[in-house]
């Protein structure tokens, strides 16, 4: 049976939680089509040079693999750590510094830690669903404040609910994912406040940071201990298949991701991938800034052919239409496929290659009876 319709049909020999008898695992259709833009996947593989280093790098460790590996990635962190150093002009180690299988298990490694039964976690939405995903099967319950207008957060809605409910965890993702919406550093130091003065951690997911221009939330973590910063390679790195993500807190945070860490989480060959991946980011960077053009540049075509979208920091957009769903089919129907998010009158793209970009844009004019544009 399809376990995405599993719904209430589970087996009564089966002990399952009665919280989850109702819900669907996350995750976005896979389908066979030309134009894949749902993931928000960076299209720029890995080079020739920088496939020969990760091949090397495999290839060192593959006589060590008896061995565990550096149960706390040590060297990665101190990598990582010198990495943010040069973006953000900061000063961390690796003190400051946690990493694992992906920013979901470390946002789930946060809510194991600080969250929990009898605790509650606070989020701004529309927004990244495995938050509230996390929460549920952590057993924290899980608070809405919904964001206004164009998907922005009202800081001082956001300071009654804070102030009232007492979290101990509140969730800002910036770019917003799936609406590519950015919170200004000083709404995130504003924000920062408020939760301190309840105890609770502001936990940034900034999955999406090197896309945008604003200044990344770890500016703030020596000012505010209380702000956690969540961050991956997926993304900008190209590095979804490595499985890459790490936070930056005050010590006292990694600390307490000791506690709730599994033994030899991360294993010796995606530190040894990750490393070398590091050692690319100039080259890796560079790919950005192309993905930044081409947001830019959709976006024009998209106004030209009269369809409106939402401003963006991400490598993705939201794009309006009446009918999301059968606009959906219609671009599936031209071998494009893109992410219906479930918001009324939005669909999402992920800004892939520019031939995927003429692609999508050909299709969508197409879909609308426009001329096309490619």
């Amino acid at each position: 049976m399809d376990n995405q319709n599993r719904g209430a049909t589970w087996p009564t020999w089966l002990p399952l939680r009665d919280d989850l008898r109702d819900q669907v695992p996350y995750g976005a259709p896979q389908l066979e089509v030309s134009t894949r833009l749902n993931t928000n996947e960076n299209p720029f593989g890995p080079s020739k040079t920088l496939v020969k280093d990760l091949e090397s790098a495999i290839s060192e460790i593959g006589a060590r693999l008896n061995r565990y590996p550096d149960r706390d990635a040590v060297e990665l962190r101190r990598a990582l750590a010198q990495y943010l150093n040069q973006l953000s002009d900061t000063r961390f180690s690796e003190v400051n510094i946690w990493s694992a299988n992906g920013s979901n298990e470390v946002i789930q490694s946060i809510f194991l830690a600080f969250g929990g039964s009898g605790r509650s976690a606070v989020g701004f939405e529309p927004s990244y669903s495995m938050h509230h995903n996390i929460a549920r099967v952590t057993g924290t319950s899980w608070i809405t404040v919904n964001r206004v207008g164009d998907f922005v957060i009202d800081v001082e809605s956001a300071r009654s609910t804070i102030a009232a409910k007492k979290s101990s965890l509140v969730f800002l993702t910036t770019p917003n994912n799936p609406t590519g919406t950015i919170t200004s550093i000083n709404d995130i130091r504003t924000l920062g406040r408020i939760c301190a003065e309840v105890n609770a951690l502001l936990v940034v997911d900034e999955a999406y940071q090197e896309f945008s221009q604003e200044s990344s939330a770890i500016t703030l973590v020596d000012e505010f201990p209380n702000i956690i910063v969540c961050r991956t390679m997926s993304k900008a790195f190209a590095f979804a298949g490595a499985r890459v993500g790490y936070l930056v807190a005050n010590p006292a945070v990694i600390e307490a991701m000791l506690l709730v860490r599994l033994p030899y989480h991360l294993s010796s060959a995606t530190q040894a991938l990750a490393l070398v991946a590091l050692s690319y980011s100039r080259e890796l960077l560079a790919n950005v800034a192309h993905l930044r053009r081409e947001r830019m540049r959709i976006k024009k075509e998209l106004e030209r052919i009269g369809v409106e979208t939402l401003t963006s920091g991400a490598n993705f957009f939201l794009f309006q239409t009446d009918d999301p769903k059968s606009l959906w089919k219609a671009l599936l129907a031209h071998d494009v496929l893109v992410r219906d998010v479930g918001l009324p009158q939005y669909l999402r793209v992920t800004v892939g290659s520019p031939e995927e970009n003429d692609r999508f844009i050909a299709a969508l004019s197409k879909a609308l009876g426009s001329s096309a544009t490619g």
